[in-house]
This record gives structure tokens, C-alpha cells and sequence, in this order.
């Protein structure tokens, strides 16, 4: 049997987290002109380090091939532009950042987030490997981008001219990234020796917890607990000195990190990093028997998920999907679920639209389309901003419709 070795620590892999078997990158959709040509498909197979608890996939695509043209624009998210601005309100509070500053945030998108320290006075720049996005953030927010990956490399260059960051941030980039130790090591680089990191990232906690499995996707190359990371960013020379639980993306922690030699008052370790060991070992983080026993919950889920379609479908009662998400794409995909189940797909990032969700072939249309159709079902696939597509589109109960969320198992909501 294959065994690759961690990302990491470099041990061999023996255990698994959960097998998603075989499916075509998530952000990879094809347009409608486009359906003849074929698609590349992948394992999506999540392997545990028992040595230093890192869920990890494989590497099948460069992040090159992945994010250099990406279709994922952050500000599509209202809520998500929200938490952004609440994010530097605090962190201009807590740390008293100002026109003296430098912000510097990696996978900084389309400007979402950086618009806010901008709007403070302070001085930003993105680090962004996608140069459409890129381009967006500067027309659209006048938010200058480094078009680049981060690593030690382009850390070298941030400094080199004058770039050392007082903040460098990311939000949802740390699972992203293949090479973890040349990432880390980087952060060591850009940061001025007060200087503050934080990060935001899906919990593996939770993921295991709320089966979250179809946040497994080949762009999330790693699966990240508290205990995992720490071990990370203290090889290369970082503590962790404070740690958030946040709702976002169904549970995520936002680590706050320093240079090692770097205790002051503002950065000491707070009780909550050792609350969060706590939490996690308590949880069974340190035991491989919590993660391996993760499949059989996935593999219930997908079977509750196609009885539902198809009973639906029996009943002559038609069902759409709102969010062409990449958690979408893995839920779909994995579950075998077609255009004879889910008609189609809406959103509202007019990158995705007329195009198909990769894989399946649901066509993706803009929102309007279910006031055209008015289906008896709206399967949310990111399920994570429910409330915010409730609101936006609750008008489908006019006609008696009703919203549905697949994880943690398929509940139709009120």
C-alpha cells in the first residue's frame, strides 16, 4: 500500500482520516461552451501524522495550477466582508496600529479585508498568488498586491523593500499551503521582531466533530488542529501567544504568534493557549483511534444525503442548489449526486455563472433563476453561511419552498 511521508515531520503516513476517493479540483469549473472536453480527477484521501497530528493530503497539483487564475472572490460574502471589518477594528484596538504600520496579509484576495485597515489610515499591501484577483483588489479598492506565493523567498523580498510587517495575517491560507515549513519559515522572515501574526483556519475539531468532511478539498492541503500547528510554528521560531474559537466556516480558531524571543506585556502567553491543548487532547486529538473512526460517520452522511434525493425526486418535487462552493463540489462529486437529482446550481459571483459546478456537470446560474422555477427545495451547500442565505433568499417561501443544509447530516430547516 502507498504511503507518502508528512508534510511536515517528514514520518510515514499509515493512518486515515477519510477516503473521498477520486475528484476533479474544486474551483475548476468549466464553461457551458466547454462541456465537451474532459476534466482531471484526483484521490481525495486525508492521511494523519501520528507523530506531530498533521491531517494532510497528498499533493497531486501545483498550487501554481490551482490559484494562479482563481474564481474565488471573498467580497461575494456579505457576512464575510463583515467579520473582516470587525477583525481590524479589533486588532487596531488591541495592538494600536496606525499610519506608522505595515499590514501585510498573504492570500489577501480581492481587497475584502485590507479596505478596512485601509480606510483607518494605515498602510497595506496583499500578497496574492492570483493575478485576476489581484487586479480586482486594485481597480475595485486600490489595494496594492505583491502577485506572488509567500514563502521564504518572497519574505526576503517583503523586507528587501522595506515591506517588514507590524500585522501579517491570513485568513483560510494556512490549510492552503503545500510546504509548510518554507510558509512558516517565511512568517519568521516578514514579521519586525514586536511584530504580530495571526491566522484564521478551519478546526480539524470541529470538522471531525460536525462531520465536516466536504471542507476536504485538493486546494486545502492540510486539516489543522491547535496541537498540529503549534508544533509548526515553534520549530521555525514562533509562539503561539493567544487563540480565538470563531463561527466561521462551521468552527475555526484564529491563532495570534510572536517571535520566541519576543515576551512583552502586549504578547505574553494567555491562559486560553492552554484552555485550547486542553480542549483538544480532552476531545481525543492525541489518540488515532478519534481519527480513523471519521469514515464511517462520512460514509452514513452520503447515504442519508442520497435518500433524501431521491425520495424527494420519487415524490415529484424538484430541488436546487444555492453556492457553487468548493465544499459544494466535494459534497456533490463524492456523494455521486447529478443533474438527475439537483436540476441546478445558483450563485451569485458572476465568475461561476454559465459555467458547471467541476465534475457532475450541474450547471451554475445566477439566483434569479429559482424565482424562475420555483423549486420545492434549496440545498445550501455552503452550509456555513446559512443565515445569510436564508435572508437573502426568503422569498422562496411564497411558494412554499424550503431550505435544506447536508451537513452535519441533511435537515430541512424552518
Amino acid at each position: 500500500m502507498h504511503h507518502p511521508d508528512c508534510r511536515f515531520c517528514k514520518t510515514p503516513l499509515t493512518h486515515v482520516l477519510c477516503d473521498l476517493r477520486m475528484s476533479p479540483l474544486s474551483n475548476s469549473y468549466q464553461k457551458f461552451e466547454n462541456v465537451h472536453l474532459g476534466e482531471k480527477f484526483y484521490p481525495l484521501k486525508v492521511w494523519v501524522c501520528d507523530q506531530c497530528l498533521l491531517a494532510q493530503l497528498e499533493e497531486f497539483e501545483s498550487p501554481d495550477a490551482i490559484f494562479s487564475d482563481y474564481l474565488y472572490f471573498s467580497s461575494f460574502s456579505t457576512s464575510w466582508v463583515e467579520h473582516a471589518r470587525r477583525y481590524c477594528g479589533m486588532m487596531t484596538e488591541r495592538f494600536g496600529f496606525n499610519e506608522s504600520s505595515q499590514i501585510v496579509e498573504i492570500a489577501s484576495n480581492d481587497g475584502y479585508l485590507l479596505q478596512h485597515f485601509k480606510a483607518r489610515g494605515i498602510p497595506v499591501l496583499g500578497v496574492e498568488p492570483a493575478a485576476n484577483v489581484a487586479e480586482v483588489a486594485w481597480k475595485e479598492r486600490q489595494i496594492p498586491s505583491v502577485v506572488k506565493f509567500f514563502g521564504v523567498e518572497t519574505a526576503k523580498g517583503l523586507v528587501a523593500d522595506g515591506k517588514s510587517a507590524d500585522l501579517l495575517l491570513g485568513c483560510n491560507v494556512l490549510a492552503h499551503v503545500p510546504d509548510i515549513n518554507d510558509f512558516v519559515a517565511g512568517l519568521k522572515i516578514a514579521i519586525k521582531p514586536h511584530g504580530v501574526i495571526t491566522f484564521e483556519f478551519p478546526h480539524l475539531h470541529r470538522l471531525i466533530e460536525q462531520n465536516q468532511f466536504d471542507t476536504v478539498y485538493h486546494e486545502h492541503f492540510g486539516y489543522l488542529s491547535f496541537l498540529a500547528v503549534e508544533k509548526i510554528f515553534a520549530h521555525h521560531g514562533l509562539t503561539l501567544f493567544d487563540v480565538e474559537e470563531l463561527p466561521t466556516h462551521g468552527g475555526s480558531l484564529r491563532i495570534f504568534a510572536r517571535h520566541t524571543e519576543d515576551a512583552g506585556d502586549l504578547r505574553a502567553v494567555t491562559p486560553r493557549v492552554e484552555a485550547m491543548r486542553k480542549q483538544e487532547t480532552d476531545f481525543g486529538l492525541t489518540r488515532m483511534e478519534t481519527y480513523t473512526s471519521f469514515d464511517e460517520k462520512v460514509k452514513a452522511t452520503k447515504r442519508k444525503l442520497l435518500k433524501f434525493l431521491i425520495e424527494a425526486k420519487e415524490a415529484g418535487k424538484t430541488v436546487v442548489g444555492y453556492g457553487a462552493a468548493a465544499k459544494g463540489v466535494t459534497l456533490v462529486n463524492y456523494c455521486g449526486v447529478g443533474t438527475d437529482l439537483i436540476d441546478y446550481v445558483v450563485d451569485k459571483s458572476p465568475y461561476k455563472q454559465n459555467r458547471f459546478l467541476p465534475g457532475v456537470r450541474i450547471p451554475i446560474h445566477a439566483p434569479e433563476k429559482i424565482f424562475e422555477t420555483k423549486p420545492d427545495y434549496v440545498l445550501i451547500l455552503p452550509w456555513n453561511i446559512r443565515h445569510e442565505v436564508k435572508e437573502q433568499m426568503a422569498a422562496i417561501r411564497e411558494w412554499g419552498g424550503k431550505f435544506v443544509v447536508p451537513i452535519p447530516e441533511v435537515t430541512v430547516l424552518d
